[in-house]
C-alpha cells in the first residue's frame, strides 16, 4: 500500500463539498468499508449507503419457511452454506438451525459438489442444495447440476436462489423514495459479468467504478466517482482491472445460461423484482425442488415483526434506526438476516460500529 497515494486520493475525495450518496451493493464491500474505519476517513458530506448486496439478506422469509417445511415435512436432507443455518422465516421459530433441532437433517457444505456426492451417498433420500449468491456462485451451482444430470443421480435438487444484479440496481435507482447519486459496483460479480454487464447505469446517468476489497482497493473506487461527479464523466470506470475485464468470463456466463433462465423473483424488504432470479431450465426440471414442491408465493411479508431489514437493504435508514438493533437483534438472536449473515449491514454495524 502507497500510504502517500492514499493520503492524495483521501484529500481529493475529501476536498467535494455536496452531499453525495454513494451505495455499494456487496456484502464483502460492506465488511471491508466497516472492518477497515472507511467511513471514518470521509468527509460528513460523502455518505455510503449499503445497498442489496448480501444474498443471503435478501432471501424472502417465506422461502425460509418453504426450506423449513422441505426438511421436517418432506424428509429431504438440506444441503448448505453456514450463513444459511440461522436466517428467521416469518417468525423467529422459523430456520434450519431449528429444524435441525427438531430432527430435520441439515449439513453444511462448503461447495456445490459437496452437496452432490452427498447425494450420491444418500440415494433413498432427496438432497436439496440451496443455490444463492449473485452471478459470482450461479455458475459453481450450474455445474453441480450439469454432474448430477451426467451422472444420472436422481435424488439431487436445487432450490435456486441465485440473483441478477441488474434488476435490483434498476429498480434502486427507478424508487423515488431513494437517492442515490453513484454505485460502487461488486469486483465479484464484475469479474463474471465483465465492465459491460454495468454499462445499463449509463442510461441513468449514474456515476460507477468496479472496485476491489482492500483499503486502497475501495478507496480507488471512490476516486473515480469523485472525478467522475466533478469533471461530469458517466462512463463506468473499472478500478479492478488486475481481474475485471471488459466482457467478463465468458465461459462462466455460458454455463449459467444453459443451464438457468431469469425470471421474477423475491427480495426481502424488496419484494418482486422482475427477471431478477435465475431458475432453472425447463431442460433441467428434474433436478429443480420447486417443479417438485411449488413454492406458496401467497405468503410473501404477511407477517410484520418489527423488522426493518428492507430499508436498511434499500439504504433508506441506518442500521441502528431500527429499534431491534442491539436489543433483541443481534448476532447472537437475530430478528433479521441483516444481523445474521457475516456480510450484512446490521452485522457489520454491531461487530465495527463505524457506520
Amino acid at each position: 500500500m502507497d500510504i502517500e497515494d492514499l493520503k492524495r486520493k483521501l484529500a481529493y475525495i475529501n476536498c467535494y463539498t455536496k452531499e453525495i450518496n454513494i451505495m455499494e451493493v456487496c456484502g464483502t464491500h460492506t465488511m471491508s468499508i466497516g472492518k477497515n474505519g472507511i467511513r471514518d476517513l470521509l468527509s460528513p458530506n460523502i455518505n455510503l449507503l449499503s445497498g442489496p448486496g448480501c444474498p443471503v439478506c435478501v432471501t424472502p422469509d417465506h422461502y425460509i419457511d418453504y426450506i423449513y417445511d422441505l426438511a421436517l415435512n418432506k424428509e429431504c436432507i438440506i444441503a448448505t452454506y453456514g450463513d444459511m443455518i440461522r436466517v428467521p422465516g416469518s417468525t423467529r421459530s422459523i430456520s434450519l438451525e431449528k429444524a435441525k433441532a427438531f430432527g430435520a437433517d441439515v449439513r453444511m457444505v462448503y461447495s456445490s459438489m459437496d452437496a452432490v456426492r452427498l447425494a450420491r451417498q444418500n440415494h433413498g433420500k432427496k438432497v436439496v442444495f440451496l443455490g444463492i449468491g449473485f452471478e459470482t456462485t450461479t455458475p459453481a451451482t450450474a455445474i453441480a447440476i450439469k454432474e448430477a444430470e451426467k451422472s444420472q443421480i436422481h435424488n439431487f435438487y436445487v432450490l435456486s436462489m441465485h440473483k441478477r444484479i441488474e434488476p435490483v440496481m434498476r429498480a434502486l435507482l427507478e424508487d423515488k423514495d431513494l437517492r442515490i447519486d453513484a454505485f460502487l459496483c461488486p469486483g465479484h460479480v464484475a469479474v463474471i459479468i465483465g465492465e459491460d454487464g454495468f454499462k445499463f447505469l449509463e442510461e441513468y446517468n449514474c456515476v460507477s467504478a468496479i472496485a476491489g476489497f482492500e483499503t486502497e482497493e475501495i478507496i480507488d473506487g471512490l476516486y473515480f466517482i469523485v472525478k467522475d461527479l466533478i469533471s461530469g464523466g458517466r462512463c463506468i470506470k473499472n478500478a479492478y482491472g488486475t481481474l475485471v475485464s471488459k466482457e467478463g468470463n465468458n465461459a462462466a456466463k455460458e454455463i449459467i445460461g444453459e443451464v438457468f433462465e431469469s425470471r421474477y423473483d423475491y427480495w426481502r424488504g424488496l419484494g418482486m423484482i422482475e427477471s431478477s432470479g435465475y431458475k432453472l431450465k425447463a431442460s433441467f426440471k428434474d433436478h429443480d425442488i420447486e417443479a417438485l414442491y411449488p413454492v406458496n408465493n401467497d405468503n410473501v411479508n404477511k407477517k410484520d415483526i418489527g423488522c426493518r431489514c428492507g430499508e436498511v437493504l434499500k439504504g433508506k435508514i441506518k442500521p441502528e434506526a431500527c429499534i431491534l438493533f442491539g436489543k433483541t437483534c443481534t448476532p447472537e438472536s437475530p430478528v433479521g438476516p441483516c444481523m445474521v449473515s457475516g456480510e450484512g449491514s446490521c452485522a457489520a454495524r454491531f461487530r465495527y460500529g463505524s457506520y
